[in-house]
């Protein structure tokens, strides 16, 4: 390929999107985009400031006080480094109840409109593998190459729970199971840009297949284009 591409990862949580998104970018020698890491952040900074999520004005006032950077992951293994308005909150935007507050507020109209405008520039120039719920049917719906991972909810709570366990942070597995469930609900039923598959996508279930077998199924998939 002798332009730089943009691919686009979408699919529910827990289904190991980051990780695949990671790595693809790595081979590729493109750049990691993570979207749901900006919502994260973004939910962060409104819950912070007490804003009501139900209230545009407000939030579109706050967000004009928002500065948020990602920056390159130290390494193939570890989530992208978020900066909101200066500090480092790339642990605080990872917990399950980040998450639940960022399938919320991505479902307002002022945030997704500020947070794909932005995605759009980072894109801009191809050469990023962009990670999230819709980057293959909103934000880069003329990408070169659209993924959409699934896998079975009981199989992605287990591996959230996992990768909790892993950094030291307690969690439940029913629990998480109930979470994932309801931001399954959320994502799929919201009004603007639904969690769904791109027509043009490739559908990948990791639900009994390794990370490395879906990473090989991608980069086939790219390298085999024309």
């Amino acid at each position: 390929m002798s332009r730089k591409s943009i691919i686009t990862i979408d699919g529910p949580s827990g289904v190991g999107k980051s990780t695949v998104s990671r790595r693809v970018a790595g081979l590729m020698g493109y750049t990691y985009l993570d979207t749901g890491a900006m919502y994260r952040a973004v939910g962060l900074f409104l819950d912070r400031g007490g804003v009501d999520i139900n209230n545009s004005e407000a939030i579109s006032r706050c967000l004009d006080d928002l500065k948020l950077e990602l920056l390159p992951s130290v390494d193939e293994l570890s989530d992208v480094c978020v900066v909101l308005n200066g500090e480092d909150v790339s642990e605080a935007i990872r917990t399950p109840e980040a998450a639940m507050v960022a399938s919320r507020v991505s479902a307002v109209p002022v945030v997704r409109e500020k947070l794909t405008e932005m995605q759009r520039s980072l894109g801009s120039e191809g050469g990023v593998v962009a990670e999230g719920r819709d980057t293959g049917t909103v934000v880069f719906p003329m990408a070169d190459h659209k993924f959409f991972l699934d896998a079975e909810p009981g199989e992605r709570a287990r591996r959230r729970v996992s990768q909790l366990r892993e950094r030291g942070v307690e969690a439940d597995e029913r629990e998480i199971l109930a979470l994932t469930l309801e931001r399954d609900k959320n994502d799929s039923e919201r009004d603007i840009a639904p969690l769904r598959q791109a027509e043009d996508a490739l559908r990948i279930d990791s639900t009994s297949i390794t990370i490395e077998e879906v990473i090989a199924k991608v980069v086939k998939k790219i390298k085999c284009s024309p």
